[in-house]
This record gives C-alpha cells, structure tokens and sequence, in this order.
C-alpha cells in the first residue's frame, strides 16, 4: 500500500511551510512505498497503532536513504546518505513515513534554528519569532499539524527547548536508551536521539519503537526490569515531584558574580521571564491538583552545569568535526596547492562562525597543559552533578529507593523570542541552557510538555527522572494532558490523520 496524500493536506502542509520553512527537503505529494509493517522487536501494540500508516520528520543530522544529510551545513549541502538510521529503521518498521528531513542549527549548535547555513526556521505561533534550537525544524513541523511526529537530537536541551518554544512534547531518553547508529556525532558523551510529538501518548508509542539495544552501538542498553514500565503501569498513581527553584540558582550564580561581567549576563539569562514564571506555577498548581506531592529542592551544584557543559561538548566538538575535511566528507574548493591548504579552504567556506567558534574552544580545553584546568575539571563536575541528581532520584541500577519520582523545573528562562533587537545574545542563549543541559551531563531522561499559553506564546515545564525511568514522566505529562489538552497555534488542523486512503 503506498502513501497517497489527501490533496487538502499537500495544500494545508504546503501553505504552513511557506510560512515556517521547517523543511530542508520532504516529499509532499510523492506516492511513498515503505517497508511492510514487521513484529521487529517487541513493541506494543498500542503503540504500533500510533505509528502505522502516519508520516514522520527527522532532523537533518540522523541519516535517512537517499535522503539530504546536511546537518544545515554548506560543507554537506549536497551530500546524501547512503543508509539509514537504527531509529529511523524502527519506526519504518513500525509502518511510520518519512516525509522529509527537517532543519536544524549548523551540527546541532545553537538555540534558534538561525544558525542553519540553509534557511531559517520560523515559530508557527508567530513567524517572527524562532522556533528554538537545534531541532527547531522538527518542532515546527510538528506543532504546525504538518506531521504528527518527528525525530530531533538533544545534546544540551536541542529537543525540549523547541518543544517548549512550539507547544510540543520532547523526550529526551536515557543516555544509551536509544541507538545513535546513524546520528552524526557532535557530542558523543552527551547526545541522544529525540521524540518531538503531538501528544504524550504518541511520544510515548515512538519511544516503545525505538528504544533497546542495538548491536552495532556499543553506548546503547536494554531496559533494565526494575525500571518503571512503559505500558500498563499504574498511571492515576500520585507521585512525589521534587520542584526546582529558579530562584535558589540565580542566588547561587549571584553570589559568584560580583565583579564579572560574563556572570552578571548569566545570572540575568537565568532569571524567568514573568509570563514562563506564571506557567511555572500554574503548572505546579495543576500538577498538586492531580494529586501529587509537590516539595522544594535546591541543587547547588546546577549553576556551574553550563560552563561543564560546554566545555565537554565543544572538546568533543572538536574531535569529531575533524572527520569533515572534505577529502572523505564535503563540498571541496575549486583549487588547492596541497591537502592542508584544501582542508582549510573546504572549513573557511563551510563551517558557520558558531561551528568555527566551538571547535576552536573544544581544541583550547584539550591543549596541553590545559586539560586538567578545564576539561578534567569538567569531568569531575559531571561527576558530582549526577551523584546530586541520584541522591533525590535514585541510581541508575535501582538499588536504593529514591526521594522523588521526578524533578520539576523550567526548560528556558523565556518564550520563543524574536529576531534582531528582541533576541537573545549568543553568550545569553548558551548561558540560559541551564535547565536543560544538565539532563544530559548526567545522562538521565527528560519530558518537556506545554503547561499553559501565556501572552500567545506556549510555556513549556519538564519533568527529569531517574535513569530508565521515562514511563514514569509521560504518566506524569499524561495525566496533565488529559485534565488540561495542549494548545494549538491559530490555523492548526491534524491534517495527517487522513494521508493514508486506506489503513495499511
């Protein structure tokens, strides 16, 4: 059975991109072939049910066949991949389509989706503002009604912040949950592969498909028994959220910053616009009223997250960007004396300044003489940060009972913000990454979910849990959703329920 569009929904997702420009490259309106629905795995049946038969994004830096591979880079903008990737094999498997690959900062770096060498993506809750970053071209897509789901990667928060941004769910699993057998590699220690969807119920279904070991990705894991279930658990049972007070790190981050300039910004990134602070607090009175205990805690250790993080990130940045030097990967210059004179050109040309500016960090922090002050200093920090979060969550062996079921705190101190004088910095967007970034230094899941609208625009909260414990933040977000449905920018119709003219 092939893919038929229905011609309203070519017309509906043709007139959203127009206006958001979400997609490098899809197949809207092409009669599609996939691969028969197999009983690959072992995944539910509710959740197959999720998938068959619907179109899916991936975000242009996890392979698809015969598909762009650009990673928003003008050193791959015509390079195709060869293969596909383990999670886009799963969901293929499921019965799922890819529509097209979807944009993204330059390799994953940025907050804005503005860092693209390709196109700018914009919010469809107001196309003057950005659609958050890296996988700001998936969030889009999704929360525009074009597909019902899509793929991104989370290094530092690349998949929750736009989902806030946009109005979406964004899962980011377990570090090793997932495979990366396909993803290109940007931070290896850090990055997983990512759900945006429409709803908690349909992340949770991608989730089941693409999850497990698999043999060709040494980092990836079963689910250990003891884990919470993903299916069939006990999802009306009130659970015990710890709550994270922004206020509590901006004292931390204040209390370090008399006299440096570069704190003072950082500590004014990380204090919550008015409106994200009345859908935090909305979402934590919803969250009681569903009946679970809510109680403050405080983690010292998160306010020096940021600068850990960047330096782990870009040191591995570095390494692994290293491969494009177009010989083996990349647009090559016209001439070149010798290889090195051709390495630098291919670079100048088709490395964006933020790639650029990564790496020459990432190379800084591996210096001799400078690892141990920074890179290895990072590394402990890393350390100490995920014994503070097992300590109020529980290990990942589940050896020991945990304080808390979940954490609560904010994605991103603001909304989707706009362009020019509006925007953020760059050094205000890389030190408002606080949230989120720790999630991944500590490699334990995370849920962004809409909590409310404020002044138009989505606010997003998130749920952080104990290793392997995803099951237990989407019966969280779940029973939000049912109580309080997530909002839709003006125009949205889920067109995509009707692509297929017959079930497969």
């Amino acid at each position: 059975m092939g893919y038929n569009p229905d011609k309203d929904f070519v017309q509906y997702a043709q007139a959203w991109e127009e206006k958001i420009q979400a997609f490098i490259e899809w197949r809207i309106g092409e009669e599609l072939l996939p691969a028969p629905v197999t009983a690959a795995g072992n995944i539910p049946e509710e959740a197959r049910t999720q998938i068959a038969g619907l179109p899916f994004a991936v975000k242009d830096n996890i392979a698809v066949r015969d598909l762009p591979l650009t990673c928003g880079s003008k050193l791959l903008e015509h390079f195709r991949s060869p293969y596909s990737a383990a999670v886009v094999r799963a969901l293929e498997a499921a019965g799922g389509f890819v529509l097209g690959k979807t944009n993204l900062d330059e390799f994953g770096m940025g907050s804005s989706t503005d860092n693209s060498a390709l196109k700018k993506t914009n919010n469809p809750w107001g196309i003057d503002r950005v659609a958050g970053g890296s996988s700001g071209g998936s969030a889009a897509a999704v929360a525009a009604g074009i597909v019902p789901y899509a793929l991104g990667t989370d290094t530092g928060g690349s998949v929750r912040q736009p989902a806030a941004f946009c109005g979406v769910v964004g899962l980011k699993p377990t570090y090793g949950a997932v495979s990366r057998l396909g993803l290109v590699a940007y931070a290896s220690s850090l990055e997983s592969a990512g759900i945006l969807a429409d709803t908690t119920e349909r992340c949770r279904a991608v989730f089941a498909c693409i999850r497990g070991r698999d043999p060709q990705d040494e980092t990836s894991h079963e689910t250990p028994e003891a884990a919470p279930a993903l299916y069939h658990a006990e999802t009306g049972r009130a659970k015990k959220i710890g709550v994270l007070s922004p206020e509590a790190i901006a004292r931390a981050l204040a209390a370090d910053a008399t006299g440096s300039e570069a704190l003072e910004i950082a500590v004014q990134a990380s204090i919550l616009e008015d409106e994200v602070r009345r859908g935090f607090e909305l979402a934590q009175e919803r969250l009681a009223g569903l009946g679970h205990t809510l109680a403050p805690v405080e983690i010292p250790s998160l306010k020096y997250g940021v600068p850990a993080y960047y330096t782990i990130a870009t040191a591995e940045a570095s390494a692994n960007l290293a491969r494009f030097d177009s010989i083996r990967y990349g647009a090559r210059p016209d001439w070149a004396k010798n290889p090195e004179e051709l390495i630098d050109k291919a670079r100048d040309a088709g490395f964006g300044a933020e790639v650029k500016l990564r790496i020459l960090l990432g190379t800084f922090v591996l210096r001799s003489g400078f690892q141990d002050r920074y890179y290895l200093r990072a590394q402990r920090i890393r350390a100490a940060l995920r014994r503070d979060f097992e300590s109020l969550l529980g290990d990942s062996g589940y050896t020991d009972t945990a304080k808390f079921d979940a954490l609560l705190m904010p994605v991103f101190p603001s909304r989707a913000f706009g362009r020019g004088p509006s925007s953020l910095s760059a050094f205000a967007q890389k030190a408002a990454d606080l949230y989120t970034c720790c999630a991944n230094l500590a490699g334990l899941p995370a849920l962004a979910f809409p909590a409310s609208v404020e002044g138009g625009l989505p606010v997003g909260v998130q749920l952080m849990g104990r290793a392997w414990a995803e099951g237990t933040l989407l019966d969280i977000a779940e029973g939000y959703e049912q109580a309080f449905p997530f909002p839709h920018p003006e125009g949205f119709q889920a067109f995509w329920r009707q692509v297929c003219t017959k079930p497969l």
